[in-house]
């Protein structure tokens, strides 16, 4: 095996090679070597780094994945020669994916800034570790991968073969196309990271499996964590390959559509609980609950109450359509809005305070994916009929917990509680259509209306042709049979006279009756 020097993605400049060395001298820099079955590789590799950036390294870390052959003892042959140079061995064997999780940990743990992963087997050029470092330069960089496709012709002149070429070629065109990214490759093994950037990541969720490195692309993706490519040389020589190609293909594909179901909250995984998908997000789609809402004609120049205004976004629109808004939540986020926004607990009596601010009762109570987050949902509706005019229409949006994609988890014994979504953690109350139009119809409401909509696809996923197509279709169909395909519904319903109301008015009866008589 040896370095292919003639190679375009191969030839290092001078400037390339002193800022990547520059880099080892100001920043703690250490190489995670991952090795299984690696015996006739490993010392070469290992003597292949370069002597100028060895002497500079914090630490080169070898983790043999209790290999059946003499990687162990090999590696500890070549690491008398550095007295920087650590070899381990698993305990049992981790897959590729347990292997790197325990280098990272190693590297947090260490306190180092850069963690360079290198394999074994020397199929990644050691020698080219001084460009990805050099990437680092710019203190943005998260993560500098090697890439085998940026130079063309780069990776058939390395001797990667055909079938292997073209699979990388569709597998990262799809992969990107799902993801939204703009990567040349998916699938290098060859990788540095910065450690306060992994540190920040849920790695530790991840497979143990090949397709650890798709999951941390997404992970580090869905934070928008900026990932650097640089080329690299392609090496394809008598090294073992453990990856079954067809299976790591669909675990792939599979992991982002997973990522994409986490994004609409259809599915739970802590490893995709990735910064800025908690927080609630105005929906723009026309086809939206939120658009819907500001569509209502019985909105528009009412008196108009939002419980569980959050960002205040929905109610500032209403504001904007000629409503007379009174926002409440349990806290009022730190900014001005033009209309009173009430920090009060909706688990508490709110009627009083919110006819106060609006100078009487209301025409319309907005209550967005609010009741099922309350104690008492029972108590809380008889608080809105209090803060209604006799007649006031009741707009209440819930998640449905019969939609058809539970069902099928359900099925197979899958019920994840989430952040976000049907299963919020912070839900208190799970509704299907009948059950939250029998709860309203109990506390002296008619519900009048009911409208199903599907996940919001365009505005959490994405706005593409096929992704489009499939948010209107899943729009049409939850319109069409609400209770199986609507992954969220919206009531109307209005408030009729509470019981209290027609007793008052069937005993003054008695007197209006008496009076004629005489």
């Amino acid at each position: 095996m040896s370095f292919q020097a003639e190679d375009p993605a191969a030839r290092l400049s001078e400037d390339e090679i002193a800022r990547g060395i520059a880099v080892a001298q100001r920043l703690r820099v250490a190489v995670l070597v991952v090795a299984y079955d690696a015996e006739s590789h490993i010392e070469s590799t290992l003597r292949r780094i370069p002597d100028a950036l060895m002497r500079e390294l914090a630490c080169v870390y070898v983790i043999d994945d209790q290999s059946p052959d003499a990687t162990f003892d090999k590696a500890r042959e070549v690491a008398r020669d550095f007295p920087r140079m650590r070899v381990f061995k698993t305990p049992q064997n981790q897959g590729y994916g347990g292997n790197q999780k325990l280098g990272y940990e190693y590297a947090i743990r260490e306190g180092f800034d850069i963690v360079v992963l290198l394999h074994g087997d020397g199929q990644y050029a050691p020698e080219a570790m001084p460009r990805l470092l050099a990437a680092f330069d710019d203190e943005a960089t998260c993560a500098v991968f090697g890439s085998r496709m940026m130079v063309k012709g780069a990776a058939k002149r390395g001797g990667m073969p055909f079938y292997k070429r073209v699979g990388n070629r569709i597998l990262t065109w799809l992969e990107n196309r799902l993801l939204g990214a703009e990567l040349s490759e998916f699938h290098s093994g060859y990788r540095a990271y910065r450690v306060a950037a992994l540190a920040d990541l849920p790695f530790r969720y991840n497979t143990n499996d090949f397709h650890f490195d798709t999951e941390i692309i997404i992970q580090l993706h869905g934070k928008g964590m900026k990932i650097v490519e640089v080329p690299i040389p392609t090496y394809y020589g008598d090294e073992i390959c453990h990856v079954n190609g067809i299976a790591y293909a669909l675990h792939c594909i599979a992991t982002i559509l997973r990522y994409k179901a986490n994004r609409i909250y259809l599915v739970h995984h802590p490893k995709f609980d990735l910064e800025g998908q908690g927080h609630y997000v105005f929906k723009e789609a026309p086809n939206s609950l939120h658009q819907a809402i500001l569509d209502r004609g019985t909105t528009r120049g009412a008196r108009v109450v939002e419980l569980g205004a959050g960002h205040g976004q929905v109610g500032r629109s209403l504001h904007g359509q000629g409503a007379s808004v009174v926002a409440i939540d349990l806290y009022k986020p730190d900014v001005d809005f033009p209309f009173p926004y009430l920090a009060r607990d909706l688990d508490a009596p709110f009627a009083d305070a919110v006819c106060e601010a609006q100078g009487g009762q209301s025409q319309v109570v907005v209550a967005l994916d609010v009741i099922e987050h309350l104690k008492e949902p029972e108590v809380s509706l008889r608080e809105i009929r209090a803060v209604l005019e006799p007649g006031g229409r009741l707009l209440a949006s819930t998640g449905n917990v019969a939609y058809l994609p539970l069902r099928f988890l359900l099925f197979f014994g899958m019920f994840n509680y989430g952040k976000k979504g049907i299963l919020d953690l912070t839900h208190k109350r799970l509704f299907t259509t009948r059950s939250f139009r029998r709860t309203l119809e109990g506390e002296g409401f008619v519900v009048d209306r009911l409208v199903g909509f599907g996940p919001p696809i365009r505005d959490m996923v994405g706005q593409g042709l096929v992704l489009g197509a499939l948010d209107s279709v899943l729009s049409w169909l939850a319109r069409l049979w609400p209770s199986v395909f609507a992954y969220q519904f919206l009531v109307e319903a209005r408030a009729k006279d509470s019981l209290d109301d027609i007793l008052s008015r069937t005993v003054a009866s008695e007197s209006q009756s008496g009076s004629r008589a005489g």
